[in-house]
Parts: C-alpha cells; sequence; structure tokens
C-alpha cells in the first residue's frame, strides 16, 4: 500500500509586499501653494493687454477707438479668444504708449531671478529713516500680481521706538540680532535672535522697547499690486 507524502513545510514566513505608491507631481515643493499654471500665449497676451489698458485707466471702447480696431476684437484679444497679428500688436502697443515687448513680456520662457550679494543690497529711505531704522532692500519681485519687498533692518545706537507703521499686506519679521518689544495693534511681542512674528500689516506696528541695541532683523512685506 503506497503511503501518501506528507507536506513539505517551510520555516520562511510569506510577506506581503505593498504595491508602490507613484509619487504625486503635486509634492514638487513643501509648499501649499497651488501648481503653475502654463498660459497660452494668446492668454498672455490677452492678460497683458487688458492690465496696461486698465493702468492707463481707458475703457475697452476708448483703446480700440485709439488702436483702430473694434471693440469687440479688443474684448476677445483680452480674453484670449484669438490670436492678434503682429500688426494689431503693434497698434495697440502703440496706443498704449508701450514698447511692443512688454506686451509679451509674461510669456517669456525664463522666470525672473533677483540676486544681490552680501552687503550690495539697496538702501533704501522709508518712513522709519528718520528714527534711525535703517532700510536695505535685499531684492525686488520681477512682476506678477503680487509684490514682495525683503529687507534687512538695521536699528543703530541713535534709533527710537517707532509704532506707527502700516501698510497693506502681511508683513514676516525674523531676528538676527539684539532685542525688541514690537507692537502689533495694543499687544507688544518680545523678540531675540531667532525668534519670528508675521501679522497683517494693516494694523499699526513697529518696535516700541528697544532692549538691546545695535539689532537686526529680516523684514519680508507681501502685498498684492494695484
Amino acid at each position: 500500500m503506497s503511503k501518501k507524502a506528507a507536506p513539505k513545510t517551510t520555516s520562511e514566513k510569506s510577506v506581503t509586499v505593498a504595491p508602490k505608491t507613484p509619487l504625486s507631481t503635486h509634492l514638487a515643493t513643501g509648499s501649499g501653494a497651488p501648481d503653475v499654471v502654463v498660459r497660452s500665449l494668446e492668454d498672455a497676451i490677452g492678460a497683458q493687454v487688458r492690465d496696461y489698458r486698465k493702468h492707463a485707466g481707458l475703457t475697452v471702447s476708448e483703446l480700440a477707438t485709439a488702436a483702430d480696431i473694434s471693440s469687440g476684437m479688443l474684448s476677445k484679444i483680452e480674453n484670449g479668444q484669438i490670436s492678434p497679428s503682429l500688426s494689431t500688436l503693434q497698434l495697440l502697443s502703440s496706443a498704449l504708449n508701450l514698447p511692443l515687448t512688454m506686451l509679451l513680456a509674461s510669456f517669456e520662457g525664463d522666470r525672473g531671478c533677483s540676486y544681490v550679494k552680501r552687503g550690495e543690497g539697496v538702501a533704501i529711505r522709508r518712513r522709519g529713516t528718520k528714527v534711525g531704522h535703517n532700510y536695505q532692500l535685499l531684492g525686488q519681485s520681477l512682476g506678477g500680481n503680487i509684490a514682495v519687498e525683503p529687507y534687512i533692518i538695521t536699528l543703530n545706537e541713535d534709533a527710537e521706538p517707532y509704532t506707527e507703521f502700516r501698510h497693506e499686506g502681511i508683513e514676516f519679521i525674523y531676528m538676527l540680532s539684539g532685542e525688541v518689544f514690537y507692537a502689533h495693534g495694543d499687544r507688544s511681542y518680545h523678540l531675540q535672535p531667532g525668534d519670528s512674528i508675521m501679522f497683517d500689516s494693516a494694523e499699526l506696528h513697529g518696535p516700541q522697547k528697544l532692549v538691546k541695541l545695535p539689532m537686526t532683523y529680516l523684514s519680508i512685506i507681501i502685498y498684492q499690486r494695484r
């Protein structure tokens, strides 16, 4: 009588390997900023024409008349619905008193970059200058609807408190040296090297009590262009 073969045993444990999850293209940055929207040439030109027309205080009808084109055509250009000829763009740039290249600027392949070497920031006069606050602009935004102004601000031994700053936008401050009580509205914040504060700059703000001078801090102001 034949014997059945005993089932084979093994000490190895079966391991289930989870399928790899493809990396999302949205993880290209740790920021929560949305993806870059790639516009067509027609959209880019239309946006430029519309922005410069509004900046000049002209209606669609007024610019169309000045450029000797119909209002309907101008409306379609501004909305990216048609591709204007070179001669039409020349008429529009002339009516807006702009170089033709300005209407194509937002479609250029290269993205702007502002590079400033150490010690070569531009000295800027602002309201705080008269009370001993020295501003060094470290770069400038090169276009778009959002303006960014990064400064190194230094308060020397002769500096005075000033809490009457007020402007549109958001401001971020990072303390590099010195010590200060910084006012924002009806509150005051004790800042030492390594501390930071970010606030709505439409509220009154500024250095309230200068504890240790000289002091230096990085200030980044962000606001929407008008």
